[in-house]
Parts: structure tokens; C-alpha cells; sequence
């Protein structure tokens, strides 16, 4: 081998010496940058992600399946299945408003990342216990009046979802008796004068009472104790059918026991919720509650997608639904025209 040829080889070896080495410098250095930058950046592939939380707060209990599997519906409609992608921590008052407070207390204190309220004291309650965590109310008879939202096109603050406000119903209701209840001319309204919406509720009553020729006659039922009372009043006042204003907590709980006076009392009741006539009652005209909850979910997954509560306006009912009960008509005596049958969305025989 030549002087050349050698001298040649040499230069080429101590030039892939050269590039090996800048090359394990090079890699080195992109290995230990990878290193120190990873802590800055939180490895969302290495971790699960969270799992979503949702408080479910409600003055009812938990028997009350209808309106619970409505809102798990709702949720399974847009792709979450409890115990995989969602959690939903339960809180129920029991009937018993004061707990209210404390359970949604519970919730904040859990941080979950949305709070479900089912009624207007359970979202007084919330709003009460967080003005940051945003909150979807169910059903709320009157949420600009109850100081829930500023307005229902721009809430405003951390609460949206859906009213039950639909002032049509007042007269409805009335129109309905009058149809069912021949001569009708007087009408005990049944209210709680601590609930939220009563005031307005009842001002509608006697405006629509007024244009059917009906005269009212108020009174104020607190608590299960108060039935009997009312009933009692109601028939010295010679009442011809009861105009139900009581909600929630105060009556729910008690719902076959009141359809039990009311039969005994041999008196027409109008209601407000479809759960009171399958409980034994006579009939409702109103607002189709199991559908507000299944619209809830809707709202749940607009914020847990990154939307504020403020700006997400409040929805109103959509659904209205007449039910009516023939074995609590033939309890008292009443004979419900073929006219009115055929308008009902549910019969009960």
C-alpha cells in the first residue's frame, strides 16, 4: 500500500471520527433538552384524563326516579355514561328544605366542576354556597324575580339552565277546571307564601280568575300539617275545586296523602305536575318537568366544554303536557267531558 493511500485513509477515518462525535453531542444535548423542558409541560399522555364531576342537588329524594333517569338521558344523549366519562356526586334534602344549605356546602367543598339544582330552593341554596363553581337550574319558577340571573337572554353571573315560567298555564289551569267542573264560580288557591314565585304565581291567578268570572280564596299552606286545615277552609269557603300553588319540598314527599284528602274532601284539584295525578290526583296542565331535566344536560355539556353560565341564556319550557285521572274523578263523583279526554296526553284509568 502506498505512502498516499494510507495518509488518504487515515484523513477519512479521523473525519468519521469527527462526525460521530458531534453527532453523540448532538443527540446527548436533544436528550437532555427533552429532559428539563418535559417538567414544564404536564404529560397529558402519561396521565388519565380527569374525569368530570356534576353535584346533583335536589329537595326531593332519591325515589323520585322519574326526573333523575331523565337527566341521566339527557347526559347519555350526548355521549356521557356515568362511571366512564362522568361522575355525578348525589345530594337529596329528603323533603326537608333546611338541609339544602349544608348538601350544597358538600358539593363546593367536593369542587366539582358543575352543580345540577332541581327546584328553586336548591338553587338558592347553591347560589348561596358558590359564586364560582357555575350552576344549571332545572326548573325555576321565576329566575330573574328569585335573583338567580339578571336576565334570561344575559344571566350574568354563574347560573343558567331553564325556566318553568310559562304565565299562559295560570289560565289554562283555570280554563280547565271550568270545563271539567260544571258552575264553576269559586276557587280555593292552595300556596306556600315562603316559596319563591308564590307572589307572582298568585297575581297571575287572580288576573285570569277575574276574566273567567271566578272568585279566589287564599290559603297558605307551610307545611303536611297545613293539609287538613286547608281542605277544611276550603269546603266551609264553598269552594268548587282547589287551585294547587304548593310546590317541592313541602308537598312532594306527601303526594298520596294529599290525593287522599282531596278525595275524601270530595274536591276537584288542579295541579301543577304530572307526579301528583300518578300519585292519585285528578289532573295537571303544566310544564313537562321530566323534559327540563333532560334538557339540563345539554348546559352540562356546553360548560364542561368551556362555556361561562353568563353567557348561555336561559331556556323556557317547550313541552306542556294535560294528564288526567279517571279513577280519582270517579272517587269524587266527577264526570270529565269526552271533549277534555281527548285533548289529555296520558290517561290514568
Amino acid at each position: 500500500m502506498s505512502v498516499g493511500t494510507i495518509r488518504s485513509r487515515a484523513l477519512l477515518e479521523h473525519s468519521n471520527s469527527r462526525k460521530s462525535s458531534t453527532m453523540g453531542k448532538t443527540v446527548f444535548c436533544l436528550v437532555l433538552c427533552a429532559t428539563l423542558v418535559a417538567p414544564c409541560f404536564p404529560g397529558q399522555a402519561q396521565q388519565p384524563n380527569k374525569v368530570p364531576r356534576i353535584g346533583y342537588l335536589a329537595a326531593s329524594s332519591a325515589t323520585d326516579l322519574a326526573r333523575i333517569d331523565a337527566f341521566r338521558r339527557g347526559l347519555r344523549e350526548l355521549g356521557y355514561e356515568e362511571g366512564k366519562n362522568i361522575a355525578i356526586e348525589y345530594r337529596y334534602a329528603e323533603g326537608k328544605r333546611d338541609r339544602l344549605p349544608a348538601l350544597a356546602d358538600e358539593l363546593v367543598r367536593l369542587n366539582v366542576d358543575v352543580i345540577f339544582t332541581g327546584g328553586a330552593n336548591a338553587t338558592h341554596a347553591a347560589k348561596k354556597a358558590t359564586s364560582t363553581i357555575p350552576i344549571v337550574m332545572a326548573q325555576s319558577p321565576d329566575p330573574v324575580a328569585e335573583g338567580f340571573v339578571a336576565s334570561l337572554a344575559n344571566p350574568g353571573g354563574n347560573i343558567t339552565g331553564l325556566s318553568s315560567l310559562a304565565p299562559e298555564l295560570i289560565g289554562k289551569r283555570l280554563e280547565l277546571l271550568k270545563e271539567i267542573v260544571p258552575g264553576l264560580s269559586r276557587v280555593a288557591v292552595f300556596g306556600t307564601s315562603t316559596s319563591a314565585g308564590n307572589a307572582r304565581s298568585l297575581r297571575e291567578t287572580e288576573d285570569a280568575a277575574r276574566a273567567f268570572g271566578i272568585k279566589l280564596q287564599y290559603l297558605d299552606v307551610l307545611t303536611r300539617k297545613d293539609f287538613e286545615t286547608a281542605f277544611r277552609a276550603a269546603k266551609k269557603g264553598r269552594a268548587d275545586a282547589v287551585f294547587m300553588m304548593v310546590w317541592g319540598a313541602v308537598l312532594n314527599p306527601h303526594r298520596i296523602e294529599f290525593a287522599e284528602l282531596a278525595v275524601k274532601s270530595r274536591v276537584p284539584v288542579m295541579y301543577g305536575e304530572r307526579e301528583h295525578v300518578e300519585a292519585g290526583g285528578l289532573m295537571t296542565y303544566g310544564v313537562s318537568e321530566i323534559d327540563l331535566n333532560r334538557r339540563a344536560a345539554t348546559y352540562m355539556d356546553k360548560i364542561l366544554k368551556g362555556a361561562k353560565p353568563a353567557d348561555l341564556p336561559v331556556e323556557q319550557p317547550k313541552k306542556f303536557e294535560l294528564v288526567i285521572n279517571l279513577k280519582a274523578a270517579k272517587q269524587i263523583g266527577l264526570t270529565i267531558p269526552p271533549n277534555v279526554l281527548a285533548r289529555a296526553d296520558k290517561v290514568i284509568r
